[in-house]
């Protein structure tokens, strides 16, 4: 069972590897809110809240989701991603290589979902809590895990591991209006041949390292081009 445990500096210096954040005025902050709040109402129908869960839960085209807690205090996963194991399975993995604790394997619903621990912040609110509002929090308190990766002109939320939900900018001049990215590693490591992963796009993606320095570095991708 997945239990919740705290980001460590080693983690967050690995995310501020492919998500370049800054300081200061905090544009980088800023613009995520507005062009979030953007892409949910383009992904209206698919955004719903899971009471079970207390979680907001985006759902894909192809039936992957993307979820993030209403309140990290009080749930064991702050956010995930979860979707469907069978195209890995066939490109060779073997679930049981997978490591357990951020990999978790249904073999009920042949999905795997990867859990994510922020933080311990409680949010409160005013009235009634939007999608948008919860996503604020995470900004407003959680502000190392949100960056903007330039290669793809995207805003995104770190979540460990080298893997994380992205979103365009601005989705009427980008084709890739939604990503998930998943490192591949864990998943070589379990048998996957990751070019042969139907639906997944597996090649190389130019991010800054932590020196500022442009490396390309080795990346599973889900684009959706929604809008």
């Amino acid at each position: 069972m997945f239990k919740k445990k705290l980001v460590t500096l080693s983690s967050m210096l690995l995310a501020a590897t492919l998500l370049t954040a800054c300081s200061g005025a905090d544009v980088i902050g800023k613009t995520a809110v507005t062009s979030f709040d953007k892409f949910l109402g383009a992904m209206e129908q698919q955004v719903s809240f899971d009471e079970a869960k207390n979680s907001w839960v985006i759902k894909t085209p192809t039936g992957e989701f993307f979820e993030y807690s209403k309140d990290f205090s009080n749930t064991i996963s702050d956010a995930a991603v979860e979707f469907d194991a069978a195209p890995f399975i066939e490109a060779g993995l073997d679930t049981t290589k997978l490591p357990e604790v951020d990999y978790v394997y249904d073999p009920s619903t042949g999905r795997i979902r990867m859990p994510h621990a922020l933080s311990e912040d409680e949010f409160k609110y005013t009235g009634d809590a939007t999608a948008i509002d919860t996503f604020k929090k995470i900004v407003d308190t959680n502000r190392d895990v949100i960056g903007y990766h330039e290669e793809l002109d995207h805003y995104g939320i770190a979540l460990g591991g080298g893997n994380m939900f992205e979103w365009a900018k601005d989705m009427s001049k980008n084709d890739k209006d939604m990503v998930i990215v998943l490192n591949p590693q864990p998943f070589i490591d379990a048998g996957v041949d990751p070019s042969a992963v139907e639906g997944w796009v597996f090649g190389k993606v130019k991010v800054k390292d932590d020196s500022g320095k442009m490396v390309e570095v080795d990346k599973l991708l889900k684009p959706f081009d929604i809008q």
